[in-house]
């Protein structure tokens, strides 16, 4: 009998993992290279700015008392870390605007989601309580700070209570948006497998939601900031709102851009936080086709 003959793979099937191999790793330096180029060209623009704005400020070209320059800036803020404000401690004044700002936050998320969770479900309730929500949110919410501070006085409390209706609104109208947005074949499946109205919306409606509560809750942090510091500066006893409207009594200019570059690195930190919360949550999403 002529001998048994074994087939060989094909040229390319060998090479096919090698191929994906090199793909991924050609891949990965393309992203490091566009990282790489992203942030190098952040940081050049921030380079180019600031070196403009001091150059602009020692030739005369803007009045320095009004603009300050970086260089100032970056005194003010290094007098505050090493001997403190006239409020205390720099940290301390961080601190409270961070807590003011933080409960204000939870607050206004914790209510924003059940009321827009329960109004994007119950139609009754929508029918019934959104003019009432819709004329309120035509209010300039600002304007109610002061009347926080005749209630609730110089404390933190009325600071609280200017971030929570800043983060209230754009976290309902996403949480009652997203309970409408459902997919109603979903929502027919768990019904038809016996789900309760209770299944329903913890089961289903409440997780198909959470990718547009997650997208106001990076906007609403911000808010809260705003609401403490708007507090603060109309009557506290510290904060970084207190110190902005001190150095703007003082005609410290470099003082109230020092401020907001302070408030500005907290909000970035708050921002990194909860990007890195919402990639550990979503990690099923694929990535964004845009960002490579």
């Amino acid at each position: 009998m002529p001998p048994e003959s074994v087939s060989l793979p094909a040229a390319g099937t060998l090479a096919k993992p090698t191929d994906a191999a090199e793909r991924s790793r050609t891949r990965a330096r393309a992203v490091r290279r566009r990282v790489l180029t992203v942030n190098g060209t952040r940081l050049l623009v921030l380079v180019v700015f600031l070196g403009v704005w001091e150059w602009f400020s020692r030739t005369g070209v803007i009045d320095p008392f009004n603009f300050s320059m970086p260089s100032q800036i970056w005194d003010q803020i290094t007098t505050w870390i090493m001997h403190g404000t006239a409020q205390g401690s720099l940290g301390e004044q961080v601190w409270t605007t961070l807590q003011e700002a933080v409960y204000g936050w939870v607050i206004g998320v914790a209510t924003g989601v059940l009321l827009g969770i329960a109004l994007g479900r119950v139609r009754f309730l929508a029918d019934v309580f959104g003019p009432y929500v819709k004329v309120l949110n035509a209010m300039p919410r600002i304007v109610l700070a002061p009347i926080f501070l005749i209630w609730f006085g110089l404390g933190p409390a009325s600071k609280v209570a200017s971030a929570v209706v800043l983060v209230f609104f754009p976290v309902f109208f996403n949480a009652f948006q997203g309970a409408r947005e459902v997919d109603r074949n979903l929502v027919s499946n768990a019904r038809i497998l016996g789900a309760s109205n209770r299944k329903v919306t913890f089961q289903v409606v409440i997780p198909s939601a959470t990718s547009w509560i997650f997208t106001s809750l990076h906007v609403s942090f911000g808010f809260a900031l705003i609401g403490a510091i708007v507090g603060e500066y109309i009557g506290a006893t510290k904060g970084l709102g207190l110190m902005v409207s001190t150095a703007q009594g003082t005609f410290n200019s470099a003082g109230v851009y020092a401020a907001m570059v302070i408030l500005a690195v907290v909000a970035l930190i708050a921002e990194g936080l909860l990007t890195f919360l919402e990639k550990r949550l979503f990690r099923w999403k694929p990535a964004d086709p845009g960002a490579r």
